[in-house]
């Protein structure tokens, strides 16, 4: 254990978790710096080292004790906080010479802790903060959090016993962020929730102002306002309920990303039923025609489970059959989990491992053939892309239809001739598509878009 610390107003950080846990880190580090604290990325010469974490999936939970451990073990103070926070007890038992220990969201607490074992400098440099706050994100993308927690009980998760019931954020306080990114020369605002389209219903869609306009606290109307902005406005974990179908021309009139991330989980409605999935009801078969016929465009990702408690070969049939029906553009794919506290583990016939890794590749097998012929149809074809990376012999970029890590990319092999600085990460191109695999889509300039 390292006890040595040179440098008293530095703070080492570790965020983990999903894009809403990244928010959480933003928010924290904002607050860091705005009092004058420093950040570092190594652990020897913070004075203390904050872990914000995970504890939805085993694996999650398994990376954030990994990461504890070893801040313990560079530095020796540590601070933690975010989901695997909210088991206390769990993780003062492991490591009880941890300093503190908060669950989500808990700003205030984290600051508090700080303070008591690592008080600010006297002379906080709140100038230094940028309009926007601290980002963990690329300088040209960022992660816009609409709401905290959720209403569901859907029985394979825990995240309302860690982020609690929805508050939605008032769409004054969206709107006026969403502004201060774009200022910044942020050029994708990415939607973010536990519920996209849950946004609202807590406040009873309670009226707020943005730019002299009365808007309401709803999903319509904050797609709508987002639109105004001139950015690519991509929306995440949207269930499919019926005023979703409200956005669909949004995306038809070029106002927001044609692309929708929609979890359906599973397509049996006996298995939906376990899993209380909202929505269930619903003919997805149906809605996704639907706005396919409205917005041919459309880009469509969703997640599934596989081998959940009590899922029979008939079961796992039908849901490949949707798949092969739906023709969903990206897709992602779970073995089903036991997560403590989660109600499905209760459920009887638990599907054994050795099974749910045979079905995992069946479905993925479907899933990457759909994937390669959607993609090779787009051979020929010219589309914009967002830079990601640049290097002097290729630019790696993301299309309307690429959310950034978890799906494919674009990629554009460079002429050595082209003079240094010619792109730059953020800049928008044109691009002929002259070749694609199961995931990824390679191709050639044709012009450098106008500036956003």
């Amino acid at each position: 254990m390292n006890a040595v610390h040179t440098q008293p107003h530095r703070i080492g950080f570790v965020s983990l978790g999903c894009p809403k846990a990244l928010v959480d880190s933003e928010r924290i580090l904002t607050q860091l710096r705005a009092q004058g604290y420093e950040t570092v990325a190594d652990y020897e010469s913070a004075g203390l080292v904050i872990i914000n974490t995970c504890g939805f999936i085993e694996s999650a939970i398994e990376e954030s004790l990994g990461a504890i451990d070893e801040a313990l073990l560079k530095n020796g103070r540590v601070l933690v906080t975010g989901c695997l926070g909210a088991k206390a007890d769990f993780i003062r038992e492991k490591f009880p010479e941890v300093l503190h220990i908060s669950g989500p969201q808990a700003y205030e607490a984290v600051m508090e802790a700080v303070h008591r074992h690592l008080p600010p400098p006297n002379d906080p440099y709140t100038t230094l903060i940028p309009p926007q706050g601290i980002k963990l994100t690329p300088r040209h993308y960022a992660y816009l959090k609409i709401s905290e927690g959720c209403n569901h009980k859907c029985t394979f998760c825990i995240i309302p016993s860690l982020r609690g019931k929805l508050q939605s954020r008032s769409i004054t306080q969206v709107m006026t962020e969403a502004e201060a990114l774009a200022k910044a020369g942020v050029k994708e605002l990415l939607i973010i929730s536990q519920d996209t389209s849950a946004y609202g219903l807590d406040k009873h869609y309670a009226e707020g102002t943005w730019k002299g306009q009365s808007l309401k606290t709803r999903f319509k109307e904050l797609c709508s306002a987002l639109g105004e902005l001139g950015l690519w406005v991509r929306l995440h974990y949207v269930y499919p309920y019926p005023h979703v179908d409200e956005v669909i021309p949004l995306m038809a009139e070029g106002k927001i990303l044609p692309y929708l991330d929609i979890p359906f989980q599973h397509a049996s409605p006996r298995i939906l039923k376990l899993m209380k999935r909202p929505a269930n009801s619903e003919n997805n078969l149906e809605r996704i025609e639907a706005w396919r016929k409205i917005c041919p465009d459309i880009t469509l990702r969703s997640t599934f489970i596989v081998g959940f408690p009590g899922e029979t070969e008939e079961e796992f049939s039908e849901l490949l059959d949707f798949l092969k029906a739906a023709e969903l553009d990206r897709v992602g794919c779970f073995t089903y989990s036991p997560v403590e506290g989660a109600k499905a583990n209760e459920l009887p016939n638990p599907v054994p491992p050795e099974i749910q890794e045979d079905r995992f590749q069946r479905f993925m097998e479907v899933q990457s053939q759909i994937s390669s012929t959607k993609l090779q149809k787009k051979m020929g074809k010219k589309i914009e892309i967002l830079l990601d990376e640049v290097t002097p012999d290729q630019l790696t970029g993301r299309s309307w239809a690429d959310a950034p890590e978890i799906d494919g990319c674009v990629y554009v092999q460079l002429d050595r001739k082209v003079p240094e600085n010619t792109y730059r990460t953020g800049d928008i191109l044109h691009v002929e598509v002259t070749h694609a695999d199961a995931y990824d889509l390679y191709g050639k300039i044709v012009e450098k878009a106008p500036s956003v």
